[in-house]
C-alpha cells in the first residue's frame, strides 16, 4: 500500500474539530442502532439492573485506507469460498475422515460429531442448508519487501455466527454521513471522498438470505398447519443484539422471534408422533400461539462453554433432528473447524482441487489467498511444525490457534513455546492446535472510540467478506451470492480482533 502517499492520515484536528466529530459519531450511532449494550466493566448491574441502556458501538472515527484491489479481490472471490465449503459440507466420508482424527484430540469437536451420527442414525429430514459466511482476511506485505505491493491472506473461514454484518453496514453510512456534513477536513489531497467509500450492502444482503431460506421451507409441515416464523438462537443477555436486530428488523413480512440457547428445550418440541419432524415454537409471551420453525439462525452454540451441561448437547440434538432449515447444520458447523482450513492450506496439500474443479479460475486465486498452516503430529508436515513452534526464534513469526470460534483463543510468536511446554508430552494435546505463518499487514493511523473514551494511534485492519449460500446435501445449489463485508481494526499491538470479545473496533474502508 502507497503507504507514504498518506502518511498525514488521518488529519490532526483542531479541539472545536475534534468536538464536532465526536457528537456526530456518537448522536448518528445511537440514533440509527450502531449501538452495543455496555458491559458490566463500563457500566455495573448496580446501575443498569435491568441491562436497558445502550451506548455507541466500538467505532473507528476516521474510515482505514485499504488498497482497492485487494477489496475487489476478496469480494470476487467470495463465491468461489461459498461453493467451497458448502462441497465441504456435503462431503460427509471426507468430513469423517478429519473429525475422526480430531475427536481424539477435542471432545467438543467429538460431541459435535456425535451429534450429527445420532440424527443420521434416525434420519434427516431436512436437505436443505444455509450458510451465512464470513471470510476473513489481513494485508499481508513481507517485511524483506518493503515496497511490494500487498496481498490478501486468509485468516480464517467462519461457518456459524458470522456476526457484525448490521453494524458494519452502519458503519460505512456512518463514515459517509460524517462526510457529507463535514466532519473531516477538507483537502485537495485527502483520500476520503464518496468515490472512496464504497456502499455496504450487509444487511439486506444477509437478511435476503435469511428470508430466501424462510421461502424454500415450504407450507407448514404441521396438522393442522401452522404459521412459520424465523428463530434466532441467542446467547443469554446478548450485548450485541442490535447488530441482530439490524437483520430481522428486515424480515418485516416474516415472524421472526428470539430465543436464548439454554431456553431451547423449554419453548420448543418436536411432536412425537409426526415423522417429518417439524419444530414447533411456543413464545413465551403467548404460549398458546404456537409457531413452526423455517429456519433456525444460530448465533450461539459455538463455544465449548455453552455446552456445559447435558441440556445443552440435547438442545442442540433437538434442533438439529427438527425439519427447520439450519443455519448452520451440524455438518456445516464442522466444516469451519481450523482443522479444514488448515488441510486446505498446509503447503502441497491436494485437496482444494477436491472440491473446485482444476478448471476453476478461482482454484489458484483461492490458493493465493492462504497462509501456510500445518498441523501438530506425526506427519512430515506436524514434525517441521513442531520443529518451527518449539524454536523461540522461529516461532516468532508463527501463531498457535485450535479448534475455537471467537477472539481470545490464540497464542502468538514466543509465547507458543512455553505454552506447548505447559501442555505435557502428550501430544494428544497438541495434536488439537495448528500453526499457522504470521500475517504481516502494514500498520496505518486511526482512532477507536470505545466505552466513550479516544484511543488513537498505528492500527491494523482485518477485513471480512460475507457470503450467503443455500444448498441441499444431495449435491446442488439454490443460491450463491457475496453479501457485504466488515472491517475490524484494533490497535497494532494487540493480537486479537474480535470486537465482541474486548479488542477492536468496527469500520469501513476507505479505497485506495
Amino acid at each position: 500500500m502507497a503507504a507514504s502517499t498518506y502518511q498525514e492520515y488521518p488529519p490532526d484536528l483542531t479541539s472545536p474539530q475534534s468536538e464536532y466529530l465526536l457528537s456526530n459519531v456518537k448522536n448518528w450511532s445511537i440514533s440509527h442502532g450502531l449501538a452495543v449494550r455496555p458491559s458490566a466493566a463500563f457500566v455495573s448491574a448496580d446501575v443498569d439492573p435491568s441491562r436497558s441502556l445502550a451506548v455507541t458501538a466500538p467505532v473507528t472515527l476516521f474510515p482505514s485506507l485499504f488498497p482497492r484491489a485487494c477489496f475487489e479481490e476478496s469480494r470476487d472471490i467470495q463465491t468461489a469460498y461459498n461453493e467451497l465449503y458448502a462441497s465441504i459440507a456435503r462431503d460427509e466420508d471426507w468430513l469423517q475422515e478429519i473429525v475422526a482424527d480430531l475427536a481424539e484430540v477435542d471432545d467438543f469437536i467429538a460431541k459435535l460429531w456425535d451429534v450429527h451420527i445420532a440424527v443420521k442414525r434416525e434420519g434427516y429430514v431436512q436437505d436443505l442448508s444455509l450458510g451465512l459466511f464470513r471470510s476473513d482476511y489481513m494485508l499481508h506485505q513481507d517485511p524483506s519487501e518493503p515496497t511490494a505491493s500487498p496481498e490478501i491472506r486468509q485468516v480464517e473461514f467462519n461457518t456459524i455466527a458470522s456476526s457484525f454484518g448490521g453494524l458494519s453496514s452502519k458503519v460505512s453510512s456512518l463514515h459517509s454521513y460524517l462526510l457529507s456534513v463535514n466532519a473531516y477536513p477538507t483537502a485537495n489531497s485527502s483520500p476520503i471522498t464518496p468515490a472512496s467509500l464504497p456502499a455496504n450492502r450487509s444487511i439486506e444482503s444477509l437478511s435476503r438470505g435469511l428470508a430466501s431460506a424462510h421461502a424454500a421451507y415450504g407450507p407448514s409441515k404441521s396438522s393442522p398447519k401452522l404459521p412459520l416464523c424465523i428463530l434466532f438462537i441467542v446467547q443469554p443477555h446478548e450485548n450485541n443484539i442490535f447488530d441482530q436486530l439490524a437483520l430481522s428488523d428486515r424480515l418485516t413480512e416474516i415472524p421472526t422471534y428470539y430465543l436464548p440457547f439454554t431456553s431451547v428445550l423449554i419453548h420448543t418440541a418436536i411432536p412425537s408422533d409426526h415423522q417429518g419432524r417439524p419444530l414447533i415454537y411456543y413464545p413465551p409471551h403467548s404460549p398458546s400461539t404456537p409457531y413452526e420453525v423455517s429456519l433456525l439462525y444460530f448465533r450461539a452454540g459455538y463455544a465449548p462453554t455453552e455446552y456445559a451441561t447435558p441440556d445443552a448437547w440435547q438442545s442442540r440434538t433437538h434442533l438439529e433432528r427438527s425439519a427447520a432449515i439450519k443455519c448452520p447444520s451440524i455438518l456445516t458447523h464442522l466444516a469451519g473447524s481450523k482443522k479444514i482450513q488448515q488441510t486446505l492450506a498446509t503447503p502441497s496439500s491436494p485437496y482444494l482441487e477436491r472440491f473446485l474443479p482444476p478448471s476453476s479460475p478461482f482454484l489458484h486465486r483461492i490458493r493465493q489467498t492462504f497462509a501456510a498452516i500445518y498441523p501438530l503430529d506425526s506427519t512430515p508436515a506436524g514434525q517441521q511444525a513442531i520443529a518451527l513452534a518449539t524454536d523461540p526464534a522461529r516461532a516468532a513469526s508463527y501463531v498457535l490457534k485450535p479448534q475455537r470460534e471467537g477472539g481470545g483463543n490464540n497464542i502468538y510468536g514466543t509465547k507458543i513455546p512455553p505454552f506447548l511446554a505447559s501442555l505435557g508430552p502428550d501430544e494428544r494435546k497438541w495434536r488439537a492446535h495448528i500453526l499457522m505463518e504470521l500475517i504481516r499487514p502494514p500498520p496505518l493511523r486511526n482512532a477507536i472510540l470505545r466505552n466513550g473514551q479516544v484511543r488513537a494511534g498505528s492500527m491494523i485492519s482485518e477485513l471480512g467478506v460475507y457470503g450467503v449460500c443455500l444448498w441441499r446435501h444431495g449435491g446442488w445449489t439454490e443460491l450463491n451470492y457475496e453479501a457485504g463485508w466488515l472491517l475490524r481494526t484494533k490497535g497494532h499491538e494487540s493480537e486479537e480482533g474480535g470486537v465482541a470479545a474486548g479488542f477492536g473496533a468496527v469500520d469501513s474502508v476507505c479505497l485506495i
